[in-house]
């Protein structure tokens, strides 16, 4: 979601925001974004009118004016929203290592996974994921939409739930299992 430009902006501090145009918010306030500079959170989010934006905010945002930051913006479509980011530090292993999850822990993962699969109409998905993934580690996005036969805008948001829950990492090429994912395939 965030580009190496943008994250290493924010881990230097020289960014305090980005803009996104989506035709729905596809991030929400309190998310935790891993990246190759650290872990960034999402503090806040807004939809801005991109004719309104000054300099100052193109600044904020990396970009040296806001005809420039528009500019950016005109190759996408979609209402635009103002993202405001907080560098939170390194990215740290947030799982255990393999047979180190917990009966508790496990559980609660579960119970989450359970309402991500009961909040679609399309039945489960989230352990058919998590098995391709495991089976084809390092698969782009795309192709896992082609595998699933599904849109790939529909999968990435599959992606970002599952990450959300520390199961998926994205901060390498392609689409890996964490530890936490491969400690909860591999407990019965």
């Amino acid at each position: 979601m965030l580009s190496d430009r943008i994250a290493r902006g924010v881990a230097a501090g020289q960014i305090t925001e980005t803009y996104f145009r989506w035709t729905s918010p596809q991030a929400r306030p309190g998310a935790r974004v891993p990246t190759r500079s650290g872990l960034i959170e999402i503090t806040g989010l807004t939809q801005v009118d991109p004719d309104a934006l000054t300099d100052a905010d193109a600044a904020r945002a990396g970009f040296t004016t806001a005809a420039g930051l528009r500019a950016s913006l005109s190759r996408h479509r979609g209402s635009t929203y103002r993202l405001h980011l907080t560098h939170l530090g390194p990215t740290t292993p947030s799982s255990p290592k393999p047979g180190g999850l917990d009966e508790h822990r496990r559980r609660d993962l579960q119970a989450r996974l359970a309402r991500l699969d009961l909040a679609t109409p399309r039945g489960p998905w989230t352990r058919q994921v998590l098995d391709i993934l495991r089976r084809r580690p390092g698969l782009a996005p795309a192709d896992l939409a082609a595998e699933q036969q599904r849109p790939v805008s529909r999968t990435k948001t599959d992606i970002w739930r599952l990450r959300e829950l520390g199961l998926i990492d994205t901060t390498g090429r392609g689409l890996h299992l964490s530890e936490l994912a491969l400690s909860y395939l591999d407990t019965p």
